[in-house]
This record gives structure tokens, sequence and C-alpha cells, in this order.
């Protein structure tokens, strides 16, 4: 991680410890990457640091109801909202203490949205949310998200399959997704 990325990742820790999102920002943040060395046209610094902002939120809002408020049936679906104001605002506050010179405007847009707009709204947007859902294909991701609905593998992989496969936004993020599975 270079030391921009450092520095924000230091800023969201602190937010990012309720539902694994500590290790799921890690991930996406790894994803993101790959996704980047293969799109050419997604710009770095703005994927990087809205991938390590976007789920900050997450730790606002109310704890019992959060593995209840995603998935294919979810029984708080406005959390889901909910969760991207709250990051944007927690970004904000980031991005303006560190003062790192970045497009911030760019950045809180793709936070602002990257869980409920479906349709990536630019290239960079389609990365970050292509990075966002490819964790859930991840080992990490699946035992997590099996914890959740207390599921076994291959009920969670068979759910992943059938709501996440054709979510993928840019074809890099769906060959990656198709890699996953078949592992």
């Amino acid at each position: 991680m270079n030391m921009r990325d450092q520095a924000l990742w230091n800023a969201a820790k602190p937010w990012l410890d309720v539902r694994s999102n500590d290790e799921h920002t890690l991930i996406s943040y790894e994803l993101a990457h790959s996704l980047l060395k293969l799109i050419h046209e997604a710009e770095e610094a703005i994927v990087l640091p809205a991938i390590l902002l976007h789920d900050t939120g997450w730790k606002k809002m109310p704890q019992e109801k959060l593995a209840h408020a995603v998935g294919p049936n979810p029984k708080y679906p406005e959390l889901q909202r909910d969760h991207e104001v709250a990051s944007v605002e927690i970004g904000r506050e980031i991005l303006n203490n560190l003062n790192l010179n970045l497009d911030d405007t760019a950045i809180l847009a793709i936070v602002d949205g990257h869980d409920t707009t479906k349709h990536a709204r630019s290239i960079n947007d389609a990365v970050v949310k292509d990075a966002d859902k490819l964790w859930r294909l991840t080992p990490h991701g699946r035992r997590t998200i099996a914890s959740w609905y207390d599921s076994n593998e291959k009920d969670t992989l068979a759910m992943l399959e059938d709501f996440v496969l054709p979510s993928f936004l840019t074809p890099e993020g769906r060959a990656m997704a198709c890699a996953l599975l078949a592992e």
C-alpha cells in the first residue's frame, strides 16, 4: 500500500471493525488493485481511496440489524442506503483531515451509491463495485456470508452464483468472479 492509501486506511480502520469490514476492505482493495492492472482507463487515485472508504458507514448502523441488511431477501434494505450516506460523511471528514489533494468529489460520488446503484456511473465506479462484489466470492467472503445466513458452503456458493454473478459490470470483473467460483 502506498503512503497515501496507508494514511487513508489508518483513518478509515476505526470505522471498519464491524461485519469483518476491515478484512473485507483490505481484500477488496487488493481486488481493485488487480482490476486496475487490467482496466487501464480507470483511475487508481479515485478507485483505491473509494474502496478504502466505501463501507465505513456500517459502523453507524444498528449492529443487531446488520446481518439482515443485505443479501437476496434483506429484512432491513434501507440500511444499505443509510450506510452509504454515513460512509460519505465519514469519508468527507477523513479526506478533509488528510488533505491529500485527491478528487474528493469523484471519490465520494462512488462511495455514495456503491451498493444501491446497480449501473456504473463511470469506469471508476464499475471497478469499485466489481471489487466490492468480488470479495463475496473469496474464501473470506464465502465464510463471512455463510455465517450471516447460517448456511453451509455449498448453499452459500449457490446463492452467490445466482445473486452476485449476474451483477458484474466489467468483463474483467466477471472473469475474476468466474475464476473465484471455479476455485
